[in-house]
């Protein structure tokens, strides 16, 4: 195709240096508007094979368990790193007999601070106990009063709980002699579930109650009971106090103040380590176990060959100037998240 040659700026053509060449058997030039001619350009034998079943096909909760995952990795192994340098520390001090320069209460602060953004930082995938799941993580408790050497004794009684402010989700719990744990275990769980509440016998032999962490300060602060006088007081309802479950890791009571303390802090410290540690390979577990489902999701009898082909003739596309290459890059960002990104990076 000849161009005239006039004042104006020259047109490059499709196929000369200026421009790239199209994948797509349509002569593109550089004027998006006027992209496509009426001239079709036959496909090479190189053209892009069509694309198969990939990562879009994956389901959103394998998708979710990834991500979930490698958010309480990172987490878990920068409170690894923490605990380690204040480990060293506090093994220095007390070998050189030095006692509170300041550096101490400062790793502590750092790893107090560290901690308390646990749910937040994982999103709300690893629980206090160092449990890692896909389910909102729980805040266990128990409740003074409704331990099951007390339920079990005493006549028929009906138990009226509210949970959360109000009286609209006023609950009723019927008991009676000659129940047995589990039994009194699951009547307080089928009243409380719709409240939010979960109720089980725990490995100490007493009632287990536990809730969503996000929900936890409404229930803690609004856990009310009226009885018949037997077990609880007749009348009004009653705000009886909801005890959290102590932590695996508590860092607030690490103290520094002299030598016994900083032993006993490291000793604390060791343990701490070695639960994070613990919960570091239970997450990677989790994640080598996502991996291989990814593994299974894949097609079987995937054309590798062809993907690369697709790889190669996106690199040669959109490294030559124009709107071709434009076109390419911008097609291929569509869609991509940070979050899958994220996803993918925990596949290494």
């Amino acid at each position: 195709m000849q161009i005239a040659q006039s004042s104006t700026p020259t047109v490059i053509a499709p196929g000369t240096a200026g421009g790239a060449s199209p994948a797509d058997g349509t002569a593109l030039g550089l004027d998006g508007e006027r992209a496509a001619t009426a001239t079709p350009v036959t496909p090479t034998p190189t053209a892009a094979a069509p694309l198969r079943q990939g990562i879009a096909n994956w389901s959103q909760p394998l998708q979710g368990d990834i991500s979930g995952a490698q958010q309480a990795l990172d987490f878990l192994e920068q409170s690894a790193a923490q605990l380690r340098s204040l480990k060293s520390d506090l093994s220095a001090k007390l070998a050189a007999h030095q006692v509170r320069d300041g550096n101490i209460e400062a790793r502590v602060r750092q790893f107090s601070n560290t901690w308390r953004s646990r749910q937040s930082a994982t999103g709300g995938t690893l629980d206090s106990r160092l449990a890692f799941g896909r389910k909102p993580t729980l805040q266990h408790f128990s409740v003074r009063g409704m331990n099951l050497a007390h339920l079990r004794n005493g006549g028929r009684e009906v138990l009226a709980i509210a949970v959360g402010a109000g009286t609209q989700g006023l609950r009723s719990v019927s008991l009676e002699p000659g129940l047995s744990d589990d039994e009194i275990a699951q009547r307080f769980d089928d009243a409380l579930a719709p409240a939010g509440v979960r109720v089980a016998v725990g490995d100490d032999g007493n009632l287990d109650f536990s809730t969503p962490e996000s929900d936890w300060n409404n229930v803690r602060d609004n856990f009310s009971v009226q009885g018949s006088g037997m077990r609880f007081p007749a009348g009004q309802l009653n705000r009886i106090k909801a005890e959290p479950e102590a932590p695996a890791i508590d860092p607030d009571t690490w103290q520094t103040a002299d030598a016994d303390a900083m032993r006993q802090t490291l000793q604390q410290v060791v343990q701490a380590l070695a639960q994070v540690e613990a919960a570091i390979a239970a997450v990677n577990g989790a994640l080598s176990q996502a991996d291989s489902q990814v593994q299974v999701a894949t097609p079987a009898g995937a054309d590798t060959a062809a993907m690369g082909q697709v790889a190669q003739n996106f690199v040669s596309t959109t490294s030559q100037p124009g709107y071709q290459s434009l076109l390419s890059i911008t097609s291929a960002l569509a869609g991509i998240s940070r979050e899958r990104v994220v996803s993918l990076l925990g596949l290494r």
